[in-house]
This record gives C-alpha cells, sequence and structure tokens, in this order.
C-alpha cells in the first residue's frame, strides 16, 4: 500500500556492512539499514521487504541503493532519501543455522596447534643455539659452566608466554586493552578485501542480469 506525503519527508539511511540471514528469512529494510525519519514512517518502512533470497542466487547477495530508492519510492512516493556510507549492503544467506561445537574435533585442532606450535619453537631454538647461548650467559654471569641453566631457561621459557599474550592482546577470553591484536588487524583487513572482492563479482553479476554493456569485465 502506497502513501502520499503533502510535506515530503526525508529519510535518512546507513547500510550495515554485511548482514546474516537463515535459509529461507526475508530481508528487510529494518536489517539492511538504520534509519531516521518521521516515527510512523520509520517503522512502516522497517517491515518493507528488500529481497526474498532464493538457493539459485547463492550463499552472497548484493543489495545496491538503486534497488532499495525504487522500492520505497513505491512505497512511499515523494520520499526524499539521504544515504550515507557505502552504497549497498552485502547479505550471507546462512544454509544451515549455527550448529554447536564439536568439542572432541576442537579439542584434537587445539592439540594439534598446540604440538605444532611447540615443535617449531624448538626448532628455531636449535636453529640458532639457544641452549649455547644460555650456557655462555650464565657463564658470564656465575663464572661456573652448567649444561643445564635453569635458573635462566625456567624465566625464558615464562616469557614466551606472557610475551605472545601480550603481543596479541589476549588471555583466553579477557583483553588487556582496547587495542586490536595484530591478529585482529589481519583479520580484518582480511575480511574487507573479501567483501570488496565479492561486491565486484556482484556488482559484474547483476550488469550482465540487467544486461548493462557498458562495464568492463575484470
Amino acid at each position: 500500500m502506497t502513501r502520499d506525503l503533502r510535506d515530503h519527508g526525508v529519510l535518512y539511511l546507513r547500510f550495515r556492512k554485511r548482514v546474516c540471514l537463515n535459509k529461507g528469512e526475508v530481508l528487510t529494510l529494518g536489517r539492511a539499514a538504520r534509519l531516521l525519519a518521521d516515527s510512523e514512517l520509520e517503522e512502516e518502512l522497517k517491515a518493507l521487504v528488500l529481497a526474498r533470497p532464493e538457493h539459485k542466487d547463492g550463499n552472497m547477495v548484493l543489495i545496491d541503493v538503486l534497488h532499495i530508492i525504487d522500492l520505497v519510492h513505491k512505497q512511499v512516493p515523494g520520499l526524499r532519501i539521504e544515504h550515507f556510507g557505502d552504497p549497498f549492503v552485502l547479505v550471507e544467506v546462512k544454509a544451515k543455522p549455527d550448529r554447536i561445537p564439536n568439542w572432541l574435533l576442537v579439542s584434537a585442532v587445539w592439540l594439534l596447534l598446540f604440538i605444532g606450535s611447540g615443535l617449531t619453537i624448538l626448532n628455531f631454538h636449535a636453529d640458532v643455539s639457544m641452549q649455547a647461548a644460555h650456557q655462555r650467559l650464565y657463564r658470564l654471569l656465575t663464572g661456573h659452566l652448567e649444561l643445564r641453566p635453569y635458573v635462566l631457561q625456567i624465566p625464558y621459557s615464562l616469557g614466551i608466554g606472557v610475551g605472545m599474550a601480550l603481543f596479541f592482546n589476549r588471555f583466553f577470553k579477557k583483553t588487556f586493552n582496547e587495542e586490536p591484536s595484530p591478529l585482529e588487524v589481519e583479520m580484518y583487513l582480511y575480511q574487507e578485501n573479501m567483501n570488496q572482492y565479492i561486491v565486484t563479482e556482484e556488482y559484474s553479476k547483476l550488469a550482465a542480469k540487467e544486461g548493462d554493456r557498458h562495464d568492463c569485465p575484470p
């Protein structure tokens, strides 16, 4: 049902970067973006259906701002729309709901990573002759030769763990400050690059579907 506005209102939109939907769910404007408009109009537009992803659409769907503007104008003719940020929203369709993690599989992966990282540290220490360095340092400090200078090796081993925790800014679920860790920064950059690639591919598919020959293929 459409409605006319005598005093043409303004709808402000800020699209979310990524929206997750379960299979069979519909995408509404309220889930795709943050809205700011007249309170009555805002509630009406939040329920506006933008897309019903199907199996043939794949698990990633791109909703362009022009498509949203067209649907909003059909719902509310004459409404002025102002959008901020990216002119699209990326929708991820999950084929299955989130499953409960298999703790046996998680434990096996954790054990594999633990052994692998331990062997990596041992091989590094063997390459740089860390034991010989500790022996020489112990002899310089005490004047005695000790084949196993535990007084240096034990604090050094504990320091490796503390240093890794401080470097990644995380101890289990606890963070020491609000700064992101290097791993979190790399994961963020990877996600941004992947999103940009998906957006480019989806725009290419959209142009091919609409018969737009002005876009050059990547």
